[in-house]
């Protein structure tokens, strides 16, 4: 099985918010905010529109078949002297029959090589704990970051691209786009999520 990695096309839009949707629709999940739908699939459609990187939407293909899905959208650092532009990572999709197969560590690499490649200092963003060292990304504390609230937490990851992006960091608190705001969005993931329960 030959898991290739390209960048996301305007013809793939339709087919990445379905798998996104499909990859966040299981059994026991709890829906964000309370909203009784999906919500990462609105995500993905809006970070096109304005907080994300196209450049960074990246899709994974098997038989030229879409089974996955990344993007990388605007987040910062504020400290009390600057403000440090940095990545965020999410939604990651990958449909439920090719997960646990390397589809979301060829998305994952990927992304971390061209983000490299096209001059970004550094990513940061919450995840599991047991999977995401692997690829080199460690606490955001270890850089003295934490959450907008001053919260540190073993699920919320960094990672320099640029050697000493964060030396400056310290005491800086991560801000990223409020698409992850669920009570401003309940209403607009509503209705959007009306045209796939139609189709």
């Amino acid at each position: 099985m030959e898991i290739k990695v390209r960048v996301e096309t305007e013809k793939d839009f339709r087919r990445v918010e379905e798998i996104t949707r499909i990859a966040f629709s299981y059994p026991g999940r709890v829906e964000r905010g309370g909203i009784g739908c999906p919500y990462e699939h609105w995500m993905v459609n809006e970070l096109r529109r304005r907080d994300g990187y196209t450049e960074l939407s990246l899709v994974a293909t098997i038989d030229e078949e879409i089974v996955g899905h990344i993007i990388c959208s605007k987040a910062e650092v504020k400290t009390d002297i600057e403000t440090i532009p940095v990545l965020n990572i999410g939604p990651i999709s990958v449909l439920p029959e090719y997960q646990r197969k390397g589809v979301g560590k060829a998305l994952i690499t990927e992304m971390i090589k061209k983000a490299k490649q096209l001059g970004h200092g550094a990513i940061l963003f919450w995840g599991r704990p047991e999977y995401y060292p692997q690829f080199g990304f460690v606490a955001a504390s270890g850089y003295g970051i934490t959450d907008a609230d001053g919260h540190a937490s073993p699920a919320f990851f960094a990672m320099e691209l640029i050697p000493g992006y964060l030396a400056d960091a310290s005491g800086g608190k991560y801000y990223e786009s409020d698409i992850y705001d669920d009570s401003l969005n309940r209403e607009t993931v509503k209705a959007f999520d009306k045209v796939f329960m139609n189709n």
